[in-house]
């Protein structure tokens, strides 16, 4: 185990970069913080580089038994004053730990791959929070996994990895530079893309979603790109019978993937 008591150690300094985009995609790394997520990674056998502690960690519930899980770890332990940690911490009551992984990108063809697919495409998702949700969901829900478009709000930005609970450890997820081809490729497999979107004349609950397919989440604001719009084979809506124009794309995307679930079992 090593002690840091500087805020100027090149360690601090590289946990304190991991909070800026450039820096992560630059060194491939991010952070994770508080008991629940760090016990999450080692519980999926997640090797971390470094878990930094205080010893706040031992006020937090469940921190004295993390700590003893992650004795392992004792090379990669570092132990900091509390006052460092918190300087350090993206959190309003930081628990005493956190941690830096690698990246874990996939290529997409690896869903392929799955039986029974179903998957999340999410268009140029842009709030944190709601990207978190739909992984947390799609993961209680039994996707195969999740597929990012290009413009979407970072992965490993530290709300989203914070909104996700731990699922993007449990759950594949993948991350493409052109979504035209995405859907293209899913096309030539025979994989159906079914489109959100309020105009549509079909609901969900008269859609057959026990064949494979692609549920396609759009933008806040602006919805699915039209060219994807062009090339998905059906679009969907959920059934509204308040007053509501629309759902939030995390609660929308909940409704769905309940709905295939219900269909699937």
């Amino acid at each position: 185990m090593k002690k840091i008591n500087s805020p100027s150690n090149p360690i601090i300094k590289v946990v304190k970069g991991l909070y800026k985009k450039k820096e992560r995609w630059k060194k491939r790394l991010f952070l994770i913080e508080g008991v629940k997520i760090v016990e999450e990674c080692i519980r999926w056998d997640i090797e971390p580089v470094y878990i930094l502690f205080s010893n706040d960690l031992f006020k937090t519930t469940g921190g004295e038994k993390l700590f003893n899980n992650i004795k392992k770890y004792d090379d990669k332990l570092i132990n900091l004053p509390s006052r460092l940690l918190k300087d350090i911490s993206d959190t309003e009551n930081p628990q005493g730990i956190l941690a830096v992984l690698n990246f874990n990108n996939i290529d997409f063809k690896v869903l392929l791959e799955k039986k029974d697919k179903f998957i999340v495409i999410l268009d140029e998702l842009q709030d944190p929070g709601n990207m978190g949700t739909i992984i947390r969901t799609a993961d209680a829900f039994g996707a195969s996994g999740v597929v990012l478009t290009p413009n979407c709000v970072d992965l490993y930005n530290p709300k989203v990895v914070r909104s996700t609970m731990g699922s993007l450890f449990h759950i594949p997820i993948a991350q493409v530079e052109d979504k035209i081809q995405l859907i293209e490729e899913l096309k030539n497999e025979h994989i159906k893309i079914y489109a959100t979107s309020l105009e549509s004349a079909n609901y969900i609950y008269d859609v057959d979603f026990k064949r494979d397919f692609a549920l396609v989440i759009g933008n806040e604001p602006k919805g699915i790109s039209q060219e994807i719009l062009d090339l998905a084979d059906n679009t969907i809506k959920i059934p509204i019978i308040g007053n509501a124009e629309s759902l939030n794309a995390a609660i929308a995307s909940s409704i769905i993937m309940y709905e295939v679930m219900r269909q699937r079992s």
